[in-house]
């Protein structure tokens, strides 16, 4: 029996403007997510990848349609409680790594517990931090941390909370090429060891390769499915892009599929690689 996703969208519309000014960044996307998955988000600049992401956060407001989060339905909460369950239920990493110049990294790890007036599971904390290789850095202020272990304190901060869902929009943006893998790995690994559930935003067909499914979106609808990506699977949908969201037949990288809960045309899998 297919478990049910930990977080879906049913007729997502999110459109900026009114008249003929109007632009709409969702247009009507049917979407889940699976509970226990690292799923990426693809696509050309403008596609709503990360209004997506947004809006399944509650991070801004759809115009129509319905967002499902653990359970709760984020369209009908007011702001206290979105605000709850991002606090609770939700982590995020960002490609800016929004800590506290202020506080240690141990303080900015544990400051959305410490807002909700949380008790920090220490065996759990000491885990993250240890598999993030931050123990030696605890101590240090954001000043004193390189860019790598700046968005590894972003991270811990995001899993500490055992959240239901971590939303990371461009984690590796700011980072070299060994702190990215590094990031990347880690991510993976809370989901196959820690049963976290990671929805990515990317532009990075190696970030990408980590996931478990890349979805792909194109003027605010989705185009294609991947599941098992690789580098090279995913360089080869992102290239037939324009096919498969235009009029003509779908490209070399897409197959045209048939009847389909979620999307309109499947991607060919390929094998992971990169773990």
């Amino acid at each position: 029996m297919k478990t049910p996703p930990i977080a879906f969208a049913r007729g997502l519309v999110k459109r900026y403007g009114t008249g003929e000014t109007a632009v709409e960044a969702l247009a009507g996307i049917d979407v889940d997510f699976a509970r226990g998955e690292l799923t990426a988000i693809m696509g050309p600049s403008g596609s709503g990848k990360s209004t997506l992401m947004h809006c399944m956060a509650g991070l801004d407001t759809v115009t129509s349609g319905s967002v499902v989060i653990d359970g709760a339905d984020v369209g009908r909460m007011n702001q206290r409680q979105l605000t709850r369950l991002r606090r609770t239920r939700l982590g995020f990493i960002f490609q800016a790594f929004n800590l506290v110049p202020t506080l240690t990294a141990a303080e900015n790890i544990t400051l959305p517990l410490d807002i909700a007036r949380t008790p920090v599971d220490r065996a759990h904390f000491d885990a993250v931090v240890a598999a993030l290789g931050l123990d030696a850095r605890l101590g240090h202020r954001p000043s004193e941390l390189s860019g790598g272990q700046q968005q590894r304190v972003a991270c811990a901060r995001a899993l500490v909370a055992k959240p239901a869902v971590i939303f990371a929009d461009e984690p590796t943006g700011n980072l070299d090429s060994r702190a990215a893998t590094e990031l990347l790995a880690f991510l993976r690994r809370s989901v196959d060891e820690l049963g976290q559930t990671v929805v990515m935003v990317t532009h990075d067909p190696r970030a990408a390769a980590y996931a478990h499914r890349v979805l792909f979106l194109a003027d605010g609808r989705l185009v294609g499915e991947l599941e098992a990506p690789t580098q090279a699977s995913v360089l080869e949908a992102l290239g037939s892009l324009g096919s498969a969201s235009g009029d003509g037949p779908a490209g070399p990288g897409l197959r045209s599929g048939g009847p389909a809960t979620i999307l309109p045309a499947t991607i060919a899998a390929g094998s992971p690689a990169g773990r």
